[in-house]
């Protein structure tokens, strides 16, 4: 055993020695040093961009949607306005069908791209032209409008005042009308002949032919009726006057049952119906022959003579019983 103070080999061995730092390592260091925070820096900076790149596209699509919003709003006032157009001119469409058809289409296309929800901003552009467009031709049509609403303003207006016109002459028409019916109804009465010189002869006719009055009725064979008739404004042309004979029984004395219509006293059966040719403002003269089916009766005889619904004429002829040797 080495009583000696100095350490042996071994123990010189153990203990730890100072370390000195090299160049080399202190460079290596400080790149990492340097990596980490340029690292750091270019994450915040990316970070930053990022959220810039965000805020813009927000900002972008806010722009896009109010845009779109306004188109929308404008688009919508644009319908108004031809909705309005529509009530107030329903029956102009038909003379609008051309620009109509044109509107709606423009309205088609503008809906198409407001309906997307992903529309572009150039898609947007293009429904702001069309929407410009659109109210254009709105514009057109409401002066469209305008004048056919005036045309038919006027057309109304000529209408209303024809048909007032139209009125005023249904009216004079009709009051023209009753004051000529009112006037022929006065030619007509006054046109009615006159009967005079009305003659009733009994006539006695014998076996040798020869006539001879007779106012005996057992005697008298038939009666025979003249008369005159004239009017100072009847038309020259042919009339029938119808002569009615009424036997001492109060009865006419008829061959038929033909009737003939009265003003007065409604239709009447007759005994003859004579025509006869009259000339204005001159006198005819008419004759009639009577018999009888049977002998003629004691009693008067009366004749009624009309023309033109009208009694113008009559007389009676009284027949006697007559004596024993008449």
């Amino acid at each position: 055993m080495s009583t000696t103070n100095f350490p042996s080999p071994s123990e010189e061995t153990k203990a730890p020695m100072p370390q000195k730092s090299t160049p080399t390592k202190n460079i290596v260091i400080g790149v990492l040093a340097a990596g980490i925070l340029g690292m750091g820096g270019y994450m915040a900076y990316d970070k930053s961009d990022k959220n810039t790149t965000i805020q813009q596209q927000e900002t972008t699509i806010a722009k896009v949607s109010d845009e779109k919003s306004n188109l929308q709003s404008s688009f919508d006032a644009s319908l108004a306005r031809l909705d309005s157009m529509k009530t107030e001119n329903t029956n102009l469409n038909g003379q609008l069908a051309d620009k109509n058809n044109e509107i709606a289409k423009t309205k088609a296309e503008i809906r198409t791209i407001l309906n997307k929800k992903n529309a572009s901003a150039a898609e947007l552009a293009k429904a702001k032209t069309l929407i410009a467009s659109l109210n254009d031709k709105i514009t057109s049509l409401e002066a469209d409008v305008a004048r056919l609403t005036e045309e038919n303003q006027n057309l109304n207006n000529d209408k209303m005042a024809l048909t007032q016109e139209k009125e005023k002459l249904t009216q004079d028409l009709a009051t023209t009308t009753e004051v000529k019916q009112n006037l022929e109804k006065k030619v007509d009465v006054a046109s009615t002949l006159n009967a005079s010189n009305i003659t009733i002869t009994p006539v006695d006719v014998r076996r040798n032919g020869k006539e001879k009055v007779s106012t005996t009725a057992k005697r008298v064979d038939k009666l025979l009726v003249s008369f005159n008739v004239s009017n100072r404004i009847a038309q020259a042309g042919s009339t029938d006057v119808y002569v009615v004979v009424i036997g001492p029984d109060g009865k006419p004395i008829t061959g038929g049952s033909e009737t003939f219509d009265t003003r007065d006293d409604g239709s009447k059966t007759y005994t003859a119906k004579l025509p006869v040719d009259i000339e204005t403002a001159k006198s005819k003269n008419v004759e009639f022959a009577f018999a009888p089916g049977s002998s003629f009766q004691q009693g008067s005889y009366k004749i009624q003579i009309y023309q033109n619904g009208f009694l113008i004429g009559e007389g009676v002829r009284e027949l006697k019983k007559g004596g024993l040797f008449s």
